[in-house]
């Protein structure tokens, strides 16, 4: 039996795609008008021509300081809660102790607890450790709030691993650092993606512990040059959607790779 076309959903997928689609080449496409012509053009009109002049200013604008800085922030996060939430993930699987389980519960009790509510003990820790205008004050509570989705995610997905898989491990006398060696790790990939991507998202576009840990502008990141942006190109829109452009482009790609992994490890074990 021919099945027919789904007519509705096509067309809320045409209707999504240029909602999407729109603000995207807007973006590009002011970016690389020249100020006048943005002035005096209507801004979807074709451009006369493409010119690279505002990629140019934003680049010789402190651009760069901000992007490395940027950089070294969300690895530094991603390592961290890939290296913790990993072996405690199957901690939490392999071993039933009540203190084991308690305390993955008291972990999930993060996902309830907002940034903005913690901000103040956050700050007084961070100044007492000697952290304050660095990027370590930074990476710390921005990989901490990271950790409870992160051990969700891998502790749903270490759950769908087949019992018999751990117990022909223990009959070929593999201890527990091989087991995750060479059987949680490959199987666990997916997961680990997904927590790797969602951990960087976050950590790439964190405004608020930026905002309140650091000050000079040797440890200013995206977010907050973006914002000095807007006052230094605030009456000149193409350099500042250059900017905007330049920071979005390396997340863009990162969740490109890693998005046919974001759904399957989200819902690991939400199944069962």
């Amino acid at each position: 039996m021919k099945s027919r076309p789904n007519w509705p959903a096509g067309l809320f997928a045409l209707v999504w795609l240029a909602i999407v689609v729109g603000p995207l080449l807007y973006l590009v496409t002011v970016s690389l008008r020249t100020r006048a012509e943005y002035l005096g053009k209507s801004v979807w009109a074709l451009p006369d021509a493409l010119t690279p002049d505002n990629y140019v200013t934003v680049l010789t604008g402190g651009f760069g300081q901000y992007l490395l800085n940027n950089v070294i922030v969300t690895v530094a996060t991603v390592a961290i809660v890939v290296l913790v939430t990993v072996p405690a993930a199957y901690a939490v699987v392999r071993n039933t102790s009540p203190f084991v389980q308690k305390g993955f519960t008291l972990l999930l009790m993060g996902l309830a607890i907002p940034a903005q509510a913690t901000i103040i003990p956050v700050y007084l820790m961070i100044t007492r450790m000697q952290l304050y205008d660095t990027l370590t004050a930074i990476i710390l509570p921005t990989a901490a709030f990271a950790l409870p989705v992160a051990m969700l995610v891998l502790v749903n997905s270490l759950r769908d691993v087949p019992r018999e898989l751990y117990e022909a491990q223990a009959i070929d006398g593999a201890g527990p650092m091989r087991v995750l060696v060479s059987l949680v790790l490959p199987l666990a990939r997916p997961a680990i993606m997904t927590v790797v991507v969602y951990t960087a998202l976050n950590a790439w576009n964190g405004f608020l512990f930026p905002l309140v840990l650091t000050q000079s502008e040797s440890s200013r990141v995206l977010t907050l040059g973006l914002w000095d942006f807007q006052g230094q190109f605030g009456t000149n829109v193409p350099a500042l959607l250059a900017a905007v452009t330049l920071s979005v482009l390396p997340i863009f790609v990162v969740y490109l790779i890693g998005r046919r992994f974001l759904l399957s490890g989200l819902t690991a074990g939400f199944g069962k």
